[in-house]
C-alpha cells in the first residue's frame, strides 16, 4: 500500500493543476479575441479554394467565375493586403482574392480593387505581388498610372450594392448594375462617361417587343422563331465631342431579360427584353438593369416606331430618338 501524500504535495499539485487551466484559459481567449479584430484574409492554393455563394456570372466561353482586369494600368488605394506579402500565380487568383472579401450577406466588399505584378521580366522583385485595396470613390477610381510601360494589372470588385448607376430619360430612369469582373474595359469606358457633364448624342433610337415569341419573364415559347421583333432596345453611348475607342471583345455570358450588351465593340448596345440563349458568346455583356426597374424599359419598348430595313432585316426604330444621361445613383 502505498503512502498517503502530505499536504505539502497536494498542494504543490493543486497549484500546478491551476496554472496550467490558467495558460489553457489564455490562450482560448486570445485566439477568440484575434479571431474577431483581424481583417479577412486568403489564403491561396489554388483558383478551386473560392467558392461562390450564389448571384455570380459565368464565363460564356468557359463556364466558369469571371474574374478579369485591365493589363497595363496600375490603381492606386488604401491597401487592405500588400502585396509584398502576398504573392500568387495570375491575376485571375488576384481577382478571386479580392473577390473572396466580399460579403454576399451584406453586399459590402473589404476590397473593391486589386492590382497584380504577372510579367516576371517587368516586374523583377515584385513578380506575384497581389495588392488587395479600397478606393474611396468606387465609381471614380485612383488611377496611378497607365500605359504600355505599366507592368501592373488592375481590376474593379462591386459588391452586391455598389456599382450601380441610373440611366434617366424623359419617361423616367432605371438602375444598372455594372459587371467590372466580366468586362473591365467595357466598365471602365461608362465610369469615363459617367464623369462627364454633357450626354448630347447618347440616346435609344430602336425598340422592339418581345412580340407572340416570349412571355413576359422572358423565356422563350418553344418552336416560336426569334424575331422580329428582337425584344429589345437599342441606342449609342457615343457622346458628342468624346473619342470612342473600340473595347475588346470580353466575357459573354448568357443574354437574360434585363442583360446590357455592347453591339459589336461599340458605342452601339442593347438592352435585351428576353433571354437569348440563341445568342449566347455572340456579345460583351457589361450589366444588367435591375430587376425592379424593367418596367421602365418595357415602357420605352412599347412607344410608336416606323418600319426600316437593315441589312436585309425588318427592324422597329423610334418614331422620335429618347435621349439619356447617365447619373450615379443616390447610395453611390
Amino acid at each position: 500500500m502505498g503512502r498517503r501524500q502530505s499536504d505539502a504535495v497536494r498542494g504543490v499539485c493543486a497549484l500546478t493543476i491551476v496554472f496550467l487551466m490558467g495558460i489553457s484559459s489564455c490562450f482560448m481567449v486570445y485566439r477568440c479575441l484575434i479571431g474577431s479584430i483581424r481583417p479577412t484574409s486568403v489564403e491561396v492554393s489554388s483558383t478551386s479554394d473560392f467558392v461562390n455563394n450564389g448571384g455570380v456570372f459565368k464565363s460564356g466561353e468557359h463556364n466558369e467565375e469571371c474574374c478579369r482586369g485591365i493589363d497595363h494600368l496600375e490603381l492606386w488605394g488604401d491597401a487592405v493586403k500588400w502585396g509584398s506579402d502576398f504573392k500568387l500565380n495570375s491575376s485571375r487568383e488576384c481577382c478571386l482574392a479580392c473577390k473572396a472579401m466580399c460579403d454576399g450577406h451584406s453586399g459590402l466588399c473589404w476590397c473593391d480593387s486589386w492590382v497584380f505584378c504577372g510579367d516576371s521580366k517587368a516586374c523583377g522583385p515584385h513578380f506575384g505581388e497581389c495588392w488587395l485595396k479600397k478606393q474611396k470613390d468606387i465609381l471614380s477610381p485612383d488611377i496611378r498610372a497607365s500605359g504600355d510601360q505599366v507592368m501592373w494589372t488592375s481590376g474593379l470588385m462591386f459588391g452586391k450594392t455598389e456599382g450601380i448607376i441610373r440611366m434617366e430619360t424623359e419617361y423616367g430612369s432605371f438602375r444598372i448594375k455594372l459587371f467590372p469582373d466580366c468586362a473591365p474595359h467595357s466598365v471602365n469606358f461608362i465610369l469615363e462617361l459617367l464623369a462627364l457633364s454633357s450626354y448630347v448624342g447618347c440616346q435609344f433610337h430602336r425598340a422592339e417587343s418581345r412580340g407572340t415569341f416570349w412571355f413576359s419573364n422572358g423565356d422563350h415559347i418553344d418552336n416560336a422563331p426569334y424575331g422580329p421583333p428582337f425584344a429589345l432596345i437599342q441606342g449609342t453611348l457615343e457622346a458628342h465631342g468624346v473619342i470612342f475607342k473600340e473595347n475588346p471583345k470580353e466575357d459573354c455570358p448568357a443574354i437574360r431579360r434585363g442583360s446590357i450588351a455592347w453591339v459589336g465593340s461599340g458605342p452601339e448596345f442593347f438592352i435585351s427584353l428576353a433571354n437569348h440563349d440563341e445568342w449566347r458568346k455572340a456579345y460583351t455583356v457589361f450589366g444588367s438593369i435591375l430587376p425592379e426597374d424593367m418596367e421602365m424599359v418595357e415602357k420605352i419598348a412599347q412607344l410608336p416606331t416606323k418600319s426600316e430595313n437593315w441589312y436585309n432585316i425588318n427592324v422597329s426604330v423610334l418614331e422620335k430618338p429618347i435621349p439619356f444621361r447617365l447619373k450615379r445613383t443616390k447610395t453611390d
